[in-house]
């Protein structure tokens, strides 16, 4: 069963207006705005300017297609890290899955002038390029089109144009987003990803999309780093080992309390280092990294036709602070 999703909302069109008030207050958010040969529109969040954490922030709201909140609030008292990242949304899997995932391969060329990227955000949705939408059932259609990247360089024009003709709209209706993981708007938009993994994780164990209703998320904003593979250590530490989520689902307590079980990133065999100790071991292949690791380090389900929550996993300071620090 997957979900009905031939009535949702265009993700597209929900994102359209945040994305013309990031380029609206671009000078404020440290943010650069150019347009390339072919009319796209090129929004730099770190590559050749500063960004910023509020950069970041909405920048997560994009990705989530215009339908869920990201807000920085403070964390428990007793936190080391202070400040931690608040993801929610009424339409989970739509928002991380339909739109927020990074799951569009995009490339170009080959050897040391080639380009590779995962495409994220609400165009995804246009292009329909991956089997997850068709298990989705979903294929949006919008006169403009959104994507975020996270990458340190931008993509050539040949590949702008096929993106452009895959989402089916002209090259001056196509808006890139450009986040280096080393930059801090990077880190925020991929810490915000904290519910869409719990979702990634819920679907690769098998369990029905359509059973979950609600969800939210928390994970402590981490410090950038300008080496990359620290930078991507913390972004992904803060989700195994400090992000939290609650999903709200349909269906038997039983299975339920199944996924809270499965659910946390301690469930993985690779778990116990921090996230760039894991990468170097496994030789900087992420295909060898056991993809159970990619989850939120504790997690709550609770099933709305009992009631009942079902708990598991654990916050790991001490994980979390040799990654940081």
């Amino acid at each position: 069963m997957t979900p009905d999703m031939n009535h949702t909302p265009s993700v597209n069109r929900l994102a359209a207006p945040l994305v013309e008030s990031l380029v609206a207050h671009a000078e404020e958010l440290r943010l650069t705005i150019s347009r390339l040969d072919n009319g796209v529109r090129i929004v730099d969040a770190g590559i050749q300017t500063t960004g910023g954490i509020e950069a970041g922030r909405r920048i997560a709201e994009i990705c989530l297609g215009g339908l869920g909140r990201v807000a920085l609030v403070p964390a428990a008292s007793q936190a080391a890290w202070p400040w931690e990242l608040s993801v929610s949304t009424a339409q989970p899997v739509l928002a991380c899955l339909g739109s927020q995932y990074a799951g569009w391969s995009l490339s170009h060329g080959e050897g040391k002038g080639s380009f590779f990227a995962l495409g994220s955000g609400p165009g995804r949705a246009l292009a329909g390029k991956e089997e997850l939408f068709e298990e989705l059932a979903y294929r949006d259609r919008a006169d403009s089109a959104c994507l975020v990247l996270e990458t340190d360089k931008t993509p050539p024009l040949p590949l702008l144009d096929k993106i452009a003709a895959q989402c089916d709209v002209p090259p001056d209706r196509l808006t890139l987003i450009l986040t280096p993981t080393t930059s801090l708007a990077g880190g925020v938009q991929v810490v915000a990803r904290v519910l869409e993994v719990a979702l990634h994780k819920a679907h690769f164990l098998g369990f029905p999309l359509a059973h979950i209703v609600d969800g939210m998320g928390t994970a402590p904003l981490c410090p950038p780093s300008p080496d990359f593979l620290t930078a991507m250590g913390r972004t992904n530490d803060a989700i195994l080992f400090g992000g939290r989520v609650q999903l709200f689902v349909t269906g038997e307590e039983a299975s339920a309390e199944d996924l809270a079980r499965r659910m946390p990133s301690e469930a993985s065999r690779d778990y116990g280092q921090p996230f760039a100790q894991v990468f170097k071991e496994a030789g900087h292949d992420f295909y060898k990294i056991d993809p159970l690791l990619f989850a939120p380090a504790q997690i709550i389900v609770t099933c709305l036709a009992t009631g009942r929550s079902f708990r598991a996993g654990h916050l790991n300071a001490d994980l979390l602070e040799r990654s940081f620090s």
